[in-house]
């Protein structure tokens, strides 16, 4: 005869049914969010079937590329370098802000929970206007020209990389922190000497990502008129020059596959 302890501690038979219902009703939502996705951007890949011709006939004037050295390849890598300062100038810069946000925008590093909601706030804020957008505004401030890709970076990037900082800060270990809150140690000191020097590895890892994005980035700033190679790009579609495009695309091409290379190279070296 079976005692009640016994019968406690029989295992509980998981309730199958139920799953498989948890399951089917989560694929007949997947379904009904694509059905409605599919309408909503009239996604219709027939079109490319009928539009066949007109790809074959843009192709066929993008080849072969205009390599003209005067008209055409001395301008697009004179705006490809143009396009990598922006690039460079809209992560750098945006260091100091960035930084300074994550600080306050960590849990481990943050002075006050208001400071800290305030902080999540702006980053959220840089975070969910698109670079587009930034230059787009850049562009009435200030006129057309790489400055404004440059303002438009450094607002994003911000919003970008302050976040991507204040998530490594909060994982670290906070005992170093609290070792020196116990001995006196101001809030500055504490943050200098044990905080930021446990994410230095992901900080600069992280920052050689966001330069790799902010340069391709960079090159869709242009089309809006932000400069760079993005303007010759756009300025070419408009004048029906598409084996110039092509010669400036494949630039473009270049400048990203060395961009990346030093990147992954500088990061191996991190490593090491």
């Amino acid at each position: 005869m079976s005692t009640p302890a016994a019968t406690l501690c029989v295992p509980k038979v998981p309730n199958s049914g139920w799953r498989i219902t948890s399951i089917i009703t989560a694929i007949a939502v997947f379904i009904v969010l694509h059905v409605f996705a599919l309408r909503g951007t009239e996604f219709e890949p027939a079109a490319l079937v009928t539009g066949a011709e007109g790809m074959a006939s843009f192709l066929a004037d993008a080849f072969p590329p205009d390599l003209d050295w005067e008209s055409v390849l001395a301008p697009a890598l004179k705006a490809t370098t143009v396009t990598l300062w922006i690039g460079l100038l809209g992560t750098t810069l945006s260091i100091p802000s960035a930084l300074l946000l994550a600080v306050f925008a960590s849990r481990t590093t943050t002075p006050h929970k208001t400071i800290y909601q305030l902080s999540r706030a702006i980053l959220s804020f840089f975070r969910a206007v698109p670079d587009i957008v930034f230059a787009l505004i850049f562009v009435t401030a200030v006129g057309l020209g790489p400055f404004a890709g440059v303002l438009a970076l450094i607002c994003h990037n911000t919003g970008v990389m302050g976040k991507l900082w204040a998530e490594s800060i909060e994982e670290t270990d906070s005992g170093p922190q609290q070792a020196l809150s116990t001995v006196g140690a101001s809030r500055l000191q504490q943050v200098t000497h044990a905080a930021l020097p446990m994410v230095l590895g992901q900080f600069v890892g992280l920052l050689l990502y966001r330069f790799d994005v902010n340069v391709r980035s960079s090159l869709v700033l242009g089309l809006v008129g932000a400069g760079g190679i993005g303007l010759l790009i756009n300025q070419s579609i408009k004048s029906f020059q598409f084996d110039a495009m092509l010669t400036q695309i494949l630039v473009v091409l270049v400048l990203v596959i060395l961009v990346d290379q030093l990147s992954s190279f500088i990061r191996r070296k991190l490593e090491v």
